[in-house]
Order: structure tokens, then sequence, then C-alpha cells
């Protein structure tokens, strides 16, 4: 119980904050404490950055900022989100409390409403809208920033920090994160360029996580009860059974057997077990059904299941299938199938067997689900809302949906620790396992969330406890200046601003705090060099020049031994260097000292730190002023090329923009310089709608890693394969460009789905399509969505009347079917 004094300082706070009274008040839960304070700083006028667990409810403070805002007859407040399906989600929600009227969204592919007070949008048209100086940045008193951790992403962080650098002054930032080891370095930043921002830094989850290994058919404790998980002390049992898999696992089995039963207030329906277990060294692993039934019995659902590939999601749920086990109940099967219907009817009957509808809809009956990138768009929406709605008990997920979108469950389940990054086998960090297990326990419906890792050979429990304790990773920029970027700074700002704008950038920030750091070791490295000097003085002599000399005829009599098969010249200009130093080092005076092995010790420590303090040296030279310098080459590039022209009356070397400039300040994306040259070239102005879809499409596309390329044999004909060779070739010519000016150039077209797109916009089905592209609706969506995105650019920025023209019909053509249903 409170004391008086506490109860006193509390109703004061309350009185002298009326609105995070009233606002908490309309809340389903108590606001925690970090909520509470989040509110606060808001209300006093300040900016926050909230960095709390992944389900903590930190998005509480966002909406306070906009409950704020609707407290005055004209302010407006903007929630940004990375992704389209967060930016839906948030739109639905404040629908619910605000109303249609109020509440807007846009997302490059979707305008609704968006003069509305209240505008839920992706970073990207946040960062548009401020270059372009829109109308609808009037009265914007607060911006949230949802998932601000984003800025790390090395593709689109840097629009995270285009728009924390470029707001209006006067409004106000409220930047939500996961929980980040440097939450105070980077509020450091948001304070420098912002002012007046608190960090406020929860660690708490509000429903307690417990920590489990599944091994066979029991759950044991990953930490040790006794010990307590703060002490991230492993359970003894796992380690023994690492290190003697071979022997007889049945030793205290009861007493460390699985704990929520206690918690579910009734004995778990566990699996019968046979009467003896073989003795061998490898334990076998449950089948993903059993483990289901599992959990269903130890009313553990429902349950995400996180699978690092799409294919074993498909697959667990096909096996789950095959098994014969089924989740709901009538009611709820009948539920399911209403919603399913509701949801879809605006897909046509001749695409739904292509999408694999009806199994689908089969397996959602059964209470399980995949949720991946390759699905549908309006499937994974479908998955999401049963989930929510607990119709859905099990969903076989990849990593992509640990990422802010709201499924909490009861459990969660890791059947690996390591994941395929491209390239290899990774294991997963302590930040993925924080992100991923971050999604079980459910606020005001759970006691405690679940996070189960299955056993697996090799597996090291060490390994597990460290990642299960550790709850951070570090924030770390990927800020770069872009053409795009440049263009618009140096036409709002001038060089010079533009410039100083950089270099308050969170990249920069990190670098000259980093300066900082090995500044410190320069200095302490000076010290002990002072002292190694000191410590070598010779009475015959400069023994620091004596030293030199003894160093540089040891590195050379070395290399003279490693590099025998170096041409002969070289050798004996080598040698005759060698022989001098010999005669140097024998004449010098120093040779001759008693105590010259004595100082030679002393003068190897000198040259050994020295070198190190040099390279120290080298790093803090190109660390200071980093992003400017890359600006600047950024800037050359620009006016090579005519899009910056220094002004005739400006001596100190002021820029302005010429028309090409003008044009490239209106196209984003990684390849904003090339869609600009194209344009001014002309390259595309013979392409029909389809071809200028399919060029889009080259432009936009990432094959995989493991995608073969298939040459020009797939690409539409006629004026197609002219303009993409012409703009191959552009590309050749950019990328030599910027290798000239130290830039690190970008990837070639990829034209692996011209075809496919092609023929969509030219109205093909859809399973044949598919087929063509050789990919998953959902990936085909995502590739369609990101070409129309740059075909509306180009129906904008085009001075050619005709390409404009053209742009908006393969606009037209391909924004049909499925991919309009998903913009919807």
């Amino acid at each position: 119980m409170s004391s008086p004094a506490e109860r006193y300082a509390a109703a004061r706070q309350a009185s002298e904050h009326p609105h995070t009274r009233a606002f908490a008040a309309r809340q389903r839960f108590d606001l925690d404490e970090f909520q509470i304070a989040g509110c606060h700083a808001l209300e006093n006028g300040n900016s926050v950055l909230v960095a709390a667990p992944t389900g903590a409810g930190k998005t509480i403070v966002g909406e306070f900022a906009i409950h704020l805002a609707m407290q005055t007859p004209s302010d407006k407040a903007f929630y940004t989100t990375p992704m389209k399906a967060l930016s839906n989600q948030k739109f639905r929600e404040l629908v619910d409390v605000y109303g249609p009227d109020d509440v807007g969204l846009l997302t490059g592919d979707t305008n609704i409403n968006g003069n509305a007070r209240i505008v839920v949008m992706t970073t990207e048209v946040l960062r548009n809208m401020i270059y372009a100086d829109s109308p609808a940045l009037r009265d914007l008193r607060f911006v949230v920033m949802d998932e601000v951790h984003y800025l790390a992403d090395r593709f689109r962080g840097a629009v995270w920090e285009e728009v924390i650098i470029h707001l209006p002054s006067h409004v106000r930032l409220v930047s939500l994160s996961a929980t980040v080891s440097n939450a105070e370095e980077f509020g450091d930043w948001l304070d420098t360029v912002r002012g007046d921002t608190e960090v406020i830094v929860s660690e708490i989850r509000p429903v307690p996580l417990e920590q489990h290994v599944l091994v066979r058919d029991d759950f044991l404790p990953l930490f040790d009860d006794r010990a307590g998980v703060a002490t991230a002390q492993v359970n003894q049992e796992l380690v023994r059974m690492r290190s003697f898999t071979g022997q007889r696992f049945e030793s205290n089995r009861q007493a460390q057997s699985y704990r929520s039963n206690r918690h579910a207030g009734r004995q778990a329906n566990r699996p019968q077990r046979g009467g003896h277990r073989p003795n061998a060294r490898r334990i076998e692993r449950m089948d993903r059904p059993d483990v289901v039934h599992l959990l269903d019995g130890a009313n553990l659902l429902p349950a995400i299941f996180f699978i690092f590939s799409r294919v074993g999601c498909d697959a667990a749920v096909q096996q789950v299938r095959r098994s014969g086990l089924r989740l709901t109940s009538t009611e709820e099967r009948a539920e399911i199938r209403a919603i399913v219907e509701d949801r879809t009817r605006s897909l046509q009957d001749e695409d739904l067997g292509v999408l694999g509808y009806w199994e689908w809809l089969e397996n959602l009956e059964r209470g399980v689900a995949a949720h991946h990138a390759g699905l549908l768009p309006a499937f994974k929406e479908v998955v999401e809302e049963l989930f929510q709605r607990k119709l859905v008990k099990v969903v076989f997920a990849t990593e992509t949906l640990a990422l802010g979108i709201n499924m909490p469950a009861r459990t969660v389940v890791l059947e690996k620790m390591e994941k395929f990054n491209g390239e290899a086998r990774v294991a997963i960090t302590s930040g993925e396992y924080t992100q991923l297990t971050g999604r079980a326990g459910r606020r005001g419906i759970d006691v405690e969330g679940h996070a189960v890792v299955q056993w697996t050979e090799g597996m090291d429990p060490q390994a597990v406890a460290a990642l299960a304790s550790r709850r951070t990773y570090p924030l770390n920029s990927s800020f770069r200046p872009t053409y795009n970027m440049a263009v618009n700074l140096i036409d709002l700002f001038g060089r010079e601003r533009a410039r100083q704008i950089l270099e308050s950038s969170f990249a920069q920030f990190q670098a000259d705090r980093a300066v900082v750091g090995l500044a410190r070791q320069v200095r302490e490295a000076d010290a002990s060099l002072e002292g190694y000097l000191a410590s070598m003085q010779c009475d015959h002599g400069d023994f620091a020049e004596y030293s030199a000399i003894r160093r540089e005829l040891s590195d050379l009599e070395k290399k003279n031994r490693q590099d025998s098969q170096a041409p002969r010249a070289a050798r004996d200009k080598r040698m005759k260097r060698i022989q001098s130093l010999r005669t140097q080092m024998q004449r010098h005076g120093c040779h001759r000292c008693p105590d010259r092995e004595a100082h030679a010790r002393w003068a190897e420590r000198y040259w050994k730190l020295k070198r190190q303090t040099d390279r120290i040296r080298r790093q803090i030279e190109t660390r200071t002023g980093t992003v400017a310098r890359v600006f600047d080459r950024v800037v050359e590039v620009l006016e090579t090329l005519d899009y910056l022209q220094r002004g005739d009356d400006d001596a100190g070397g002021g820029l302005r923009l010429t028309d090409a400039g003008r044009t490239m300040r209106r196209i984003y994306g990684e390849r904003d310089l090339l869609v600009a040259e194209s344009l001014r070239q002309g390259l595309w102005r013979n392409l029909d709608a389809p071809s200028l879809a399919a060029m889009a499409c080259c432009l936009v596309y990432e094959p995989r890693r493991d995608e073969a390329n298939s040459g020009e044999r797939n690409l539409p004909r006629g004026a197609f394969r002219i303009a993409y060779q012409k703009t191959s070739t552009l590309w050749a010519e950019l990328d030599d460009l910027e290798k000239d000016h130290q830039l690190p150039g970008s990837e070639p077209l990829a034209s692996g789905l011209a075809g496919a797109m092609h023929s969509w916009a030219r109205g093909g089905m859809l399973d044949r399509v598919l087929v063509d592209a050789d990919m998953a609706a959902g990936d085909f969506v995502r590739w369609t969505k990101q070409t129309i995105d740059l075909l509306d650019q180009l129906s904008i920025v085009a001075e050619d009347a005709t390409l404009a023209r053209t742009a908006r019909q393969a606009l037209d053509g391909v924004r049909r079917g499925i991919v309009a249903y998903s913009s919807m």
C-alpha cells in the first residue's frame, strides 16, 4: 500500500496533467509507469522516445499524442509506420475510436481522406510530403514514428532520419522503439536535432515470459527455478543432457515437468508415453501435429510457430492437415467461413482456384494457417483477424510476422535457433529472439506468456539462455545521401546549409561519438609513447632514430624471405636497401651501447603502439565529416550530369537546380538517377503501356540470390528490347561514373519478372502470369505494387505528355484483379 506522501505526489501529478488523467480513464487497462511518463512528457510540450519490449503497450503514448491534437479545433497528428500492413491496421483501429471523417490513410497505393486531422501513413509518404512542402503539413502538431528502430534498415532506414531532421521545429515527435541497448544515445541525438526530447526506457513485460525447452514430449524450464530468471542460470538438467545425451533421461522428469498446468488451473492432457525409453544418443523430435496436440492439451493455444522459410510454413500446415487434427468447434468453423467469405467476396471466382482458396479455407476451419510474404495480402489480413479473434489457434509464420503486427499469442515456438540469411545458415541474434518471443503473452488474457524452443541435436542450452537473458540490441544508423535527397536539400537550403543538415544526421552523430572514444585512445597512447621514448633514452645517440633503422631493416628482411618470387630487379633493389640499412645501423652510436637491447625492448613497444595509434588517427580522419563527404561526391555526379549548376554571379560556388534537377526532386527510390536520366534521354518514349510496365518492373525488381538469370530469352519483343538495351547501357555508364567518384554504384537491371509483368499489364490470366513469374501470388502482388509506385511517379514527372499518358495506362493495366483488391 502506498504511503500518504506517495499518494499526495500522485494526486499532484494528476492535477498537473489533466489530459493524461482523462485519457487514462478511457483505457481498458491501468497505464504502466512508463506509459504515464511518456504522456506527461507530451503534455509538458516535449518530444519523447519510448523504448519498450514488444507487447508492452508503447503505442499508447502515440495514441495519447493523437488525443492531445484532437483537443483543439485544428491541430493535426500523423501516425507513421514502416509497412503498409501496419498502416492499414492502425487506420482501422483509429477509425474505431475517432470515426471515418477524422481519420485518413496514405500508403502510396491507397489514398483515403488524406486531408483528415489524423492521417496514418508509411514513413516514405511523409518524407515525400516534407520535400514537396505539402499544404497537408499545416497545423501539424504531432508525428508518431512507430517502430523507429527501422532506422537501422540498410535499404529504407535513411527515410526515418530525413523525416526527423526535416520536420518543422514546432512539431513534437513521438518515437516508439523496441528495446535497444543505446536508447540514450539515440535520445541524445533526437534532443540535439529536435530539442527537448525525453527518453523513457522500460524493460518490463506486462505479461511475464516463461522460457522452456521441449525435449521429446517434456517441457523443461530453460532457467533453474531455484536461481530465478534474473540470474540467467541455465537448468542443469539441460546442461547434463547436452553432455550425456546417451544416458537415460528419466530422472526428475515429473519434478521438472511443465509448470503451466498450475496457471491453467487444470492438469494437462499429456500424450501417453510408452513404457521403455530407448537408451539412444539421439533425442527424437516430436512431429509438428504432436507438438500442436501437446500444446492444446496443456492449454497453451493459440500459438505461433516461427519457421524461417515459407516452404516450411506451408509444409507445416499440410502436416497438421494430414494428421486429421482439428482445433475448432462447429460454431467456430461456421464463424470462420462467414468471415472469410465476407472478406474475399470481391475476388473473382476464376482467381480463387489459382490462389488455392478452398484448401486455404479448409485449413482455416481446422484452426491452422500459414503467414508469410508469399501469401496474398488479403489472405494474410484474414489470418491476422481470425487469430486475433481466437478462431485460428495455430499459425506457422516467418519472422516477418514479428515486425509489429498485432498478433499476440499465448505461446511462441521456435523450432530452430538458426536461419538462412540468403548466403548461409546463421544463428539468430538476441534482438531477433526477443522480437520473436515478444509475441507470447496477451495482456488482460494471459497470466504469463510461454516461449518454447524445441531441442535439436547439438543445441547449447547456455547459448539459448544467453539469448533469452539479453533483451537488447544496438540501433545503428544506415543513413546515406541520395541524389533525390541532394537536389531537394540544395533547392530548399543551398549547398552549405544542406551539408550542415547532413552533418546533424544520426549516422554522423554516431561517427562523432566514436571519434570521441578514438580520440581518447589517441591521447592515452600519446602519453604512453612519451613514456616509452623516455625509457629508451641513450647516452650514445638518438635511440628512436636507431630503432627506426632496425625496424625498417627487420621488415625488409622478412619481406625478402616471404617474397622470393618477386622480379629480380625488385629483389636487387631491396637487397641494396638492406645493405645500406645494415651499414647505417652498425655505424650508429647506439649500436655500441652496452644497454642497447634493454633500450630496444622499450623501442619495440614504442613502434608497436605508434603503428596502432597512427591507424586510429586515420580512422578519425575518415570518420569526421563522413556523411558530408559522401554528399559532396553525390553533388559532383549531379554537376557532371548537369542536374546542378553553379550560379554565374556566385563566386562562392553556390548551386542551383537545372530543369533536370527539378524533375529529380520528385523521383524517389533506389534508381532515382537512372530513372531521371532515362526520362531526359527519351529512352522510353516509344514504349506502349505493357512495355512501360515491364520496364518499370525491371527497375524495381530484386531477384533472389539463387534465381537463375534468364538473359533476354523471355523479354517482351519489339520496342521493349531496344529500350531495355539502351537503359542497361545507360546504367553501366552511370555505374562507372559513380565509381569514378568513389560511390558504391548499384546493381544491374533485373529482367526476371519483365515478361510476366508485360503479360499482366496486357490483361493476361492470373494462373498463366504466376507460372511465368515462377513466384507466389503474394510476391507477385508486392512487386506489382512497387511497379505501380514508379509508374505513378512517371505519370507525374514525365515532361513528354505521351509518356505520361502511357504511364497512366500502364498503371491502370497493372492495378487490376488481385492487385487492385490488395490495394483496397
